[in-house]
């Protein structure tokens, strides 16, 4: 068991071992046992990691729900999942009480648990007695995709045989680089599965892990050097952030404990990678994959300069394809689904609804929803979302070649890209832009700049300026709210 440092303060691995242990018996008074599920609406800090450890160790699913979620949300996810426990803050379960079920047990976390009339957290935890039960082997936890484009499906990942422990164990190992005395620091949300399995997992090796609730850029270069963080698990959103800090801040920044800067969750813009592997020295890796399949490709800084957009090559017992719309096989630089032909990870169900499960299924392979292409060396590169592919006058148009020419504009701070309707062409292309404080940017100036990077086909007819764009914590866009305003005149 690892150090755990929060935004509540330091626990020691000890103690960390006996809280996660009293949980345990907590849950199996609940009634809690192997292949059950506990929900955790929390945010990032202690509890979150004592009730999945607990979970896990009793081979039941840790669910996280995403808190930013409204009531209904909550509830689906709650009635989907079947948890017979929620261990939440005290305050996100007061706003969601009608949507929990009378026969759940709940636990609440911080300030408001008993005037709730809650069960509180922290108290349970000190009259419990230490589970004697010796932990069985962790399952994964139950993550519900993020439900950018429709309702969050749970994924539940089935038991791996010896063979398939022992290979996903090598691929974590290159991926997350986890080591005993590691000293990782987290500010991305642990409902998310790389976070997740980042964080807990930095514990369960004997490492140190520093949680933050949120991401601040300014306070994770203090961090960096006042506590010598060696990984990090980032995404995209959070190095925009810190490029944008002034010059002042940056330069005192030294880095120098850094070993491994690890990002995945989103698309990260090729001049934002750049920027930051010239900051930052050779330190980053990526790699690509997805909740369902686990990770797929993977690139360290090396390879990444020198195949500048890649998200790196099938890891060792992973097969992939790139199929056209007729499923048959693409040749190298031709775009097309993304398909996965093998992966060393036990397979999955979406919980409750196998029909969705069979729908990705091609029978060549397990369609990604990934538009891609391989290049001659056998990289792979993300052309988009297929369901975000913008087809107009019949030519694919692809928006994440536009958003990252677009974060190469000096003033833009974020920005998404969608399609409208159009009666010639069937799509036109419509840019949603946030500029940085003090910027002067109009719209003829940016379609200007468009067209000496990108074909004209793919300057965005209309451009809209937003204050704030809809991302979730792991960087990745709600297109789908955006479509919505389409309809909205500019």
């Amino acid at each position: 068991m690892g150090r755990l440092v929060d935004d509540e303060g330091v626990v020691e691995p000890e103690e960390l071992a006996d809280r996660v242990a009293r949980a345990m018996s907590l849950f199996v008074e609940a009634g809690v046992g192997e292949g059950d599920a506990v929900a955790l609406l929390l945010r990032n800090g202690r509890a979150f990691v004592e009730a999945t450890m607990a979970a896990q160790n009793l081979g039941a699913y840790a669910v996280p729900i995403n808190w930013h979620f409204a009531a209904p949300e909550v509830g689906y996810v709650l009635q989907d999942c079947g948890a017979s426990v929620v261990v939440g803050d005290a305050d996100l379960l007061t706003a969601v009480r009608d949507s929990i079920a009378e026969h759940v047990r709940v636990f609440a976390v911080g300030a408001g648990a008993d005037a709730g009339g809650f069960a509180c957290w922290t108290a349970a935890l000190a009259g419990a007695e230490p589970s004697g039960l010796a932990p069985r082997p962790a399952v994964s936890s139950m993550i519900y995709t993020s439900g950018t484009t429709g309702k969050p499906k749970g994924v539940r990942r089935l038991a791996m045989s010896a063979e398939q422990a022992a290979a996903v164990g090598r691929i974590r190992r290159t991926i997350y680089s986890h080591e005993p005395g590691m000293r990782a620091l987290l500010s991305a949300p642990l409902y998310h599965s790389a976070p997740n399995f980042f964080g807990i997992n930095t514990l369960r090796c004997g490492g140190t892990l520093i949680l933050r609730r949120r991401f601040d850029a300014q306070e994770t270069l203090r961090l960096i050097d006042a506590e010598a963080v060696s990984h990090m698990f980032m995404v995209p959103t959070m190095f925009v952030r810190l490029l944008a800090l002034p010059d002042a801040v940056r330069a005192g920044f030294s880095g120098r404990s850094l070993q491994w800067v690890l990002h995945a969750g989103a698309p990260c813009p090729p001049d934002v990678k750049s920027a930051m592997i010239a900051w930052w020295g050779p330190v980053l890796a990526e790699y690509y994959g997805s909740t369902e399949l686990g990770p797929l490709t993977f690139c360290d800084a090396a390879e990444w300069l020198a195949h500048r957009g890649t998200v790196g090559r099938p890891l060792d017992g992973v097969g992939l394809s790139v199929r056209d719309a007729d499923g048959a096989p693409c040749a190298d630089g031709v775009a097309g689904e993304i398909c996965v032909e093998r992966t060393p990870q036990a397979d999955f169900t979406y919980h409750g609804d196998d029909a969705k499960r069979r729908a990705v299924d091609m029978g060549a392979g397990l369609a990604t929803g990934d538009i891609g292409y391989r290049d001659a060396d056998g990289y792979i590169f993300i052309c988009d979302r297929r369901t975000d592919m913008i087809i107009s006058g019949g030519v694919n148009i692809y928006p994440a070649e536009i958003e990252a020419a677009l974060m190469g504009i000096g003033g833009i701070a974020d920005c998404a890209v969608v399609g409208m309707p159009d009666a010639e062409y069937g799509e036109a292309v419509l840019a949603f832009v946030q500029v940085e404080p003090g910027a002067a940017l109009s719209a003829p100036a940016i379609a200007e700049t468009l067209r000496a990077r990108i074909a004209g086909y793919k300057v965005p007819r209309e451009i809209r300026f937003a204050d704030t764009l809809p991302r979730d914590d792991s960087g990745k866009i709600f297109k789908r709210r955006l479509r919505e305003q389409v309809a909205v005149p500019a």
